[in-house]
């Protein structure tokens, strides 16, 4: 058997830079590192050695570098991945929320925080944290819980093991998620005697489960035994890039679609078995849809609260729910029928076993109700002397969008009113990180998203608190010539929790700026901060302003920075659906116990 001599580090980084797509590409696309104690040597020098092969990128916080890299792969439907390498300490732990959110989300990413020495002769060194009563923990345990996969390297040869573990979570559908490849300083400086084999190329196929036969027969008899069902699509539906799948089932079979926030723009919004957003930022169609439905379809999602309206969304007395999925924990919650597949090829079956099964048309009038409310709380406002709303910057968005554009977002204000306004004409044109709901996700998400699709024309939707929470990553775009547009919609503070705050009968505390303990009021110069990163960045006074300057920024050459100020109290009054947040059962305030009774009253329609 033929080896070669190599450092841990450098057999690591070889045999990833030799993993490929049935595509041909490399699955994983690039290394995002910052260097510090714990991997500037070891990792440091390895990357170095093969940046011909493996590109490196630098960024400007460990979080943030795993959410460029974690919304590369979702835009690509998880054909491709990236690793994100840190020191030790501070620098590993800032990636665990990047775990989380991949966690959540279903999503590949490979994590390579560096580690204390295996052989513990500096003990301890650095930023070690030490357990007084178990002595091989480490800051990097805290990876465990939100990782699909985790291992601790304390010896070089562990790779022959470690890595094509890391590579089979990464490429199955159903254990899809993030990996952490905890690499402990000393080793990755060992050398060792790897095969030669060990770093041929190897290329990872997407696998594509077909359904078991009894589970087929059941699914088909509970759909030909339905009055009215519905088809609930989630994120899997483009994961297995089912979307055509999906659109041929529903017009075959004559069954209303509803999507969920990942699984917006799986059908165009203005096709005809599109009824629209469901659950709590849901449209008034999709909802009234699910209300009435004896059998819920899920594809591809895992039903998440928003989803069904913390379970009170599904009304019909007798209703049954058949969850298509690939993986099987999902596939059976709530006591659903399960039919464990690939959404590509489960709909394809279900749709041949059923044959020229087709329910009755469509309800009528329900999607063009719901699109005129939604139309008019878009429109440009009448005054330009007030404040602008929200829903309004998104019209603004949308009149602006072109046939490439994308639109993303993660957390505050702007997820929900995306979701249920926002009208995406194809697949993937809508990018929402609504799993784990991370604010900071956005800018690092939109930088992302453009490395994957160069092509199109991102536009990345962020208010002010979620901006401050994590915008450095805008630098990295600039100085990579990566060009985004991002709208920054300033209400001054946490406007989204502030509203339900309110809600729930609270008095307005600690969310807006003027609500908090302050000596001086905040000032903020947007504008300026973006500028000093080295962004274009302008200040609109207006929604017509807004447009134009959205119309420039597609030609600008560099990442453009785009702020508004909004107004902090009006959300949709057309579509929603109730959300379970729990109110406190004893308040001096009569407004909480007012609300407290709504919610002893709504909890009675949980199901």
């Amino acid at each position: 058997m033929k080896t070669i001599r190599l450092t841990a580090a450098q057999a690591m980084v070889r045999y990833l830079a030799s993993q490929m797509t049935e595509e041909g590409e490399s699955f994983i696309a690039g290394m995002w590192a910052i260097f510090g104690h714990g991997n500037v040597a070891g990792m440091g020098e390895a990357l170095a050695g093969i940046k011909d092969k493996l590109t490196t990128y630098r960024g400007q916080n460990e979080q943030s570098m795993a959410h460029a890299a974690i919304a590369y792969s979702k835009q690509l439907r998880r054909r491709r991945a990236m690793a994100v390498t840190s020191s030790i300490g501070p620098g590993a732990t800032n990636m665990v929320t990047a775990a989380a959110l991949a966690h959540v989300n279903r999503l590949p990413v490979l994590l390579i925080p560096g580690d204390v020495f295996a052989n513990r002769g500096p003990d301890p060194v650095l930023q070690q944290i030490e357990d007084f009563g178990d002595g091989i923990v480490t800051v990097n345990d805290c990876f465990r819980p939100v990782s699909r996969y985790f291992d601790r390297i304390t010896r070089p040869e562990q790779l022959l093991t470690a890595l094509p573990r890391a590579m089979r979570i990464m490429t199955d559908p159903a254990e899809c998620g993030p990996v952490t490849l905890a690499f402990c300083q000393d080793v990755q400086a060992e050398a060792y005697d790897y095969p030669e084999s060990f770093f041929e190329k190897k290329t990872w196929y997407r696998r594509r489960p077909r359904p078991d036969e009894h589970e087929l027969r059941r699914a088909v008899d509970a759909i030909k035994a339905a009055r009215k069902p519905v088809i609930v699509a989630g994120g899997g539906v483009h994961f297995s890039d089912a979307t055509e799948e999906l659109k041929a089932f529903a017009e075959r079979h004559r069954v209303p679609v509803v999507e969920t926030q990942a699984g917006k723009s799986a059908l165009p919004w203005d096709h005809d078995a599109n009824f629209g957003p469901v659950g709590v930022t849901g449209a008034s169609s999709a909802n009234a849809v699910c209300a009435d439905a004896d059998l819920i379809i899920g594809a591809g999602t895992r039903f998440q609260d928003f989803t069904t309206g913390s379970w009170a969304l599904f009304r019909y007395p007798e209703r049954r729910i058949l969850s298509l999925n690939v993986q099987p924990y999902d596939s059976t919650k709530r006591d659903a029928i399960p039919l464990v597949c690939d959404a590509k090829a489960g709909l394809a079956l279900l749709s041949e076993a059923l044959g020229d099964h087709r329910f009755s048309e469509f309800p009528a009038n329900l999607k063009q109700a719901w699109l005129a409310g939604s139309d008019a709380i878009t429109a440009a406002p009448k005054d330009a002397n007030t404040l602008p709303t929200d829903m309004q910057v998104i019209g603004a968005v949308q009149r602006a969008a072109v046939d490439n554009t994308v639109v993303m977002c993660a957390a505050g204000t702007m997820p929900g009113e995306l979701h249920q306004l926002w009208k995406a004409g194809r697949p993937l044109s809508y990018h929402m990180e609504y799993g784990f709901s991370c604010m900071g996700y956005e800018i690092a998400g939109g930088l992302g998203i453009k490395m994957a699709e160069p092509d199109r024309d991102v536009i990345v939707m962020v208010g002010d608190g979620s901006y401050m929470m994590m915008n450095s990553e805008l630098a990295t775009a600039v100085a990579m010539g990566v060009k985004i547009t991002v709208v920054i919609t300033d209400n001054r503070g946490y406007g989204c929790i502030n509203r339900l705050q309110m809600a729930t009968g609270s008095a307005e505390f600690n969310n807006l700026y003027e609500h908090t303990s302050q000596t001086h009021a905040m000032q903020i110069d947007f504008v300026a901060h973006a500028a000093s990163m080295g962004a274009r960045a302008v200040k609109v006074a207006s929604i017509a302003e807004l447009e134009i300057e959205l119309e420039m920024a597609r030609d600008a050459e560099k990442a453009t920075v785009i702020v508004i100020d909004t107004d902090p109290y009006p959300t949709p009054d057309v579509g929603g659906f109730w959300w379970d947040v729990a109110v406190p059962e004893v308040s001096p305030r009569s407004q909480v116990n007012e609300a407290r009774l709504r919610y002893e009253t709504a909890l009675k329609e949980r199901r």
